[in-house]
Order: structure tokens, then C-alpha cells, then sequence
């Protein structure tokens, strides 16, 4: 009887640990994929596609490419026919835009890369975001200037936490929000806080306003 008790008290104490031990594991890896996203280098692309060109050159607006950032979770990508409405006119012999040609061609869709990726249990809608006044570059940064797009911050909770606790740091009226130079003033920030009906601090930061 007492060897049989020793026995049922190692594995208990031996599952504790082991669960112990995943945990710790587990929440290092989450810590350390999160300074990681900050230093890896952006994924290669299908075609090499120049923001600071397009958007900040010649002010093509976020809105174009990305035509589901005011309603979807999700901004979008954009199909082959995005790029063939301007480049079947504009130098459509380009050798870097042979993989454009060919996707039109063939109707095999552009493998694009994401850049960002949030992790499955995080929660976040494009179109909730900017209809209160949170502009792009709030978190992708002056991607206007960026000829290989990537992430500038790394996105972890605090990242979050820190803007949903004075959201009023980072507002600006609807119609500036593509506008990648604009600079937040707190003070309007108040006033389109209240404009916009932005929630209390406590609603925003609540668990399951991001992971649900």
C-alpha cells in the first residue's frame, strides 16, 4: 500500500511539473516570437511592389489595394485585376511584372505574403478601427515612405493596452485617417473620443474585447 501511495504521489507531482514546464515554454515562446516579429526580416513577395512609390509617390490612397480596411476584420490584398487596371497601360512589358502577367493570363491568383500576423487568439477588425478615427500608420508605421513594407512594432499586449487606455493620443477625424503624415492631437482627441463614441478604458481593455 505505501509503495502503490509513492507511486500515485510521483505522478502527481510529476504531471504538476510537466504542466509547469509546458506553461513556462509555451509563454516564452509567446514572448519571444513577439520581440522576433520586430527583427525579422519582411517575406519575400510575388512581385516587388514599392509603397514609397505607389502610395507616397504618387498618393495612391491604402484604400485602393486594400478595399476591405473600412468593413472587414481583414483590410484585403489585392487581386490581379487591382494592378492590371493601371499596369495594362503602364509599362506592361516590365520584366518585374511578369508574375503580374501571368497571374492575368492564367487566373492564378498573386501568392502575396502577409507581413503581419496576429496571433490566432487575438482578435482585431480593420473596419471597427477606422471608423472611430485610429489611422493606418497608427500601427503599420509611415508605410507611405517604405519601399519593402514591414512591421515597425512588435504587437504585443502591452502595444495594445497602451493605445486602448488613452485612445484620445491617437485620434483623428475619419477623413484623415489614410493620411500617413497626419499627427494626432490629444486635445481633438478628447472631442473625437466623444464624437465617435469611443468606449471607456474599462470596456476596451476587457479580456474578451480581443480574445474571443
Amino acid at each position: 500500500m505505501r509503495r502503490r501511495n509513492r507511486w500515485v504521489r510521483t505522478l502527481f507531482w510529476g504531471t504538476v511539473l510537466g504542466v509547469f514546464a509546458l506553461l513556462v515554454v509555451v509563454f516564452s515562446g509567446v514572448a519571444v516570437g513577439a520581440f522576433e516579429q520586430r527583427t525579422l526580416p519582411p517575406p519575400p513577395q510575388p512581385v516587388p511592389f514599392s509603397h514609397a512609390f505607389h502610395a507616397g509617390g504618387l498618393g495612391i490612397s491604402c484604400r485602393y489595394c486594400h478595399a476591405a480596411v473600412e468593413h472587414a476584420p481583414y483590410a484585403g490584398l489585392p487581386p490581379t485585376e487591382t494592378c492590371m487596371s493601371c499596369h495594362a497601360f503602364i509599362r506592361p512589358d516590365s520584366p518585374r511584372l511578369a508574375p503580374v502577367r501571368e497571374s492575368w493570363e492564367t487566373g492564378e491568383p498573386l501568392r502575396w505574403n502577409r507581413v503581419i500576423n496576429l496571433p490566432d487568439f487575438v482578435y482585431f477588425h480593420h473596419g471597427a478601427h477606422v471608423a472611430k478615427g485610429v489611422g493606418c500608420a497608427e500601427c503599420h508605421g509611415r508605410v507611405d515612405q517604405m519601399v519593402v513594407v514591414r512591421q515597425p512594432q512588435a504587437f504585443t499586449m502591452k502595444f495594445c493596452l497602451d493605445c486602448h487606455r488613452q485612445p484620445e493620443a491617437h485620434l483623428r477625424p475619419r477623413e484623415q485617417v489614410f493620411n500617413m503624415a497626419y499627427t494626432p492631437d490629444p486635445e481633438l482627441g478628447k472631442k473625437l473620443k466623444e464624437l465617435y463614441k469611443v468606449r471607456s478604458a474599462e470596456a476596451l481593455t476587457s479580456c474578451n474585447t480581443c480574445h474571443r
